[in-house]
């Protein structure tokens, strides 16, 4: 196993890694910026390395402070959680050469699933369904746009090769609007990714947001834990999650899930990943994939019994899978909520002091988060503090779970999001199951 590990992150997601470490009988790193030697996890790690000042760029995003901290504790390997560097193909790339393990995939992995023409032409060379499109990037001739276009149909979405997190899209109606808006999203995207390359897709109006988690050892090994379902979004953004997705049959959880295995073996993926799909009229479509671990891995974990981080730092000390496909059996539901400092009606966000803290509890509850009482919540980084999530035999019993905690929770001296979960998880069409990707922000009119 692994004798020691930096946590290239913050947060609820660096507190989850140090947990697994303390596990396996891992030392742990904690490095942190300026406003974070508070955070629980700078508290409880074994070693903690101040790399840098408040803003992101001169600390979690500091890739030359992230090895020298490694360095200087003598640590073997770093994990980047989720978000900052977890997808960054150099990062990994550096750390690899320096002599530390990258807790995650290969770097030319990352590299071709950032691109998303790139990720499209492998997952169809693994016989992953896809959206239709133009199969690669759009070139600079006109008539060759429009033509594609008919012969996607209309609706058709313009999306930037080397996007994310929602941006980097526009959905065109009609052959009029076409030319401008590649125009427009290819100065978007070279502007916010450096890359102006952009492809074009068949826009689905009603789909839902259905994701496959994988579990893979980089030596042609791998399985599937089952679907998420995370259509319940805002601006792109997912705010609440469940597992497994309502309406997935048996059948299409075995068919999908393992051709995402498939494709993980013949691209020789190592360590976590998702496989993102949009979900219409009963099929299939993929859009990405995130290699890294998922803020919404919880939901898995509960239905399935598989500690993902854990296999993660398994996998990355050559220790291989712990499990087979066989071993994985899906038992109950269970439904995550992000809960943000934030506005509940502008959704800016709220940093502050909290003054008064009361996490839930009972069956089947579990909360990740890093908050306590009067800790405050920087200005300066994501306004997630916590995920809250239930656990029951049944969906219906995990969302009755969930509306009793969310009534348990307590967070004061800062706005959250909380009666905004509350309103969700008592909403008539959300209790039924299946809303699209397009609900809440039809429900807030936005």
């Amino acid at each position: 196993m692994l004798d020691k590990v930096v946590i290239a992150n913050r947060g609820e997601i660096a507190l989850r890694i140090l947990r697994a470490c303390r596990e396996l009988d891992i030392r742990t790193v904690a490095v942190h910026s300026t406003v974070d030697r508070d955070l629980k996890h700078v508290r409880l790690a074994d070693e903690t390395v101040c790399i840098g000042g408040a803003p992101s760029t001169e600390s979690y995003l500091n890739i030359p402070a992230l090895i020298s901290a490694a360095e200087v504790t003598d640590a073997v390997a770093i994990h980047p959680g989720y978000g900052f560097l977890s997808e960054n193909a150099d990062f990994a790339e550096q750390v690899e050469r320096s002599g530390f393990i990258f807790i995650g995939p290969r770097a030319e992995t990352i590299r071709t699933m950032g691109d998303k023409v790139a990720a499209i032409k492998a997952m169809k060379a693994a016989g992953v369904p896809c959206v239709p499109g133009s199969d690669g990037p759009l070139g600079d001739d006109p008539d060759t746009n429009l033509r594609l276009a008919r012969e996607i149909g209309y609706p058709v979405i313009i999306k930037a090769a080397g996007g994310g997190g929602g941006r980097g899209m526009r959905v065109v109606h009609s052959e009029a609007a076409l030319l401008n808006a590649i125009t427009l999203t290819q100065g978007e995207a070279e502007a916010a990714f450096g890359n102006g390359v952009v492809y074009m897709e068949k826009f689905l109006e009603h789909p839902r947001h259905v994701e496959f988690q994988v579990l893979a050892d980089g030596e042609g090994n791998a399985i599937h834990l089952g679907e998420r379902d995370c259509s319940m979004q805002r601006r792109h953004q997912k705010v609440v999650e469940e597992a497994p997705a309502p309406g997935i049959t048996p059948e299409q959880r075995a068919g999908m899930g393992e051709r995402c295995a498939e494709a993980c073996r013949k691209i020789n993926y190592r360590g976590a990943g998702t496989f993102e799909f949009l979900f219409e009229n009963g099929e299939f479509f993929f859009i990405e994939m995130n290699t890294r671990v998922q803020v919404e891995h919880p939901v898995t974990e509960m239905i399935t019994g598989v500690d993902i981080v854990k296999e993660q730092l398994r996998i990355a000390a050559g220790q291989g899978l712990s499990y087979r496909q066989d071993d994985i059996h899906i038992s109950g539901h269970a439904v995550e909520c992000r809960i943000n400092a934030e506005d509940p009606r502008s959704f800016l966000p709220s940093p502050g002091t909290i003054q008064q803290f009361h996490p839930p509890g009972g069956p089947g509850i579990r909360w990740d988060s890093h908050i306590y009482n009067g800790y405050r919540v920087p200005p300066n980084y994501d306004s997630m503090i916590g995920k809250l999530i239930a656990h029951g035999e049944t969906r219906e019993a995990a969302l009755a779970r969930m509306r009793g905690a969310l009534s348990e929770l307590v967070v004061d001296g800062i706005k959250t999001n909380i009666e905004l979960h509350r309103d969700i998880c008592s909403d008539s069409a959300f209790i039924r199951g299946g809303t699209d990707i397009h609900y809440l922000e039809k429900k807030l009119g936005l």
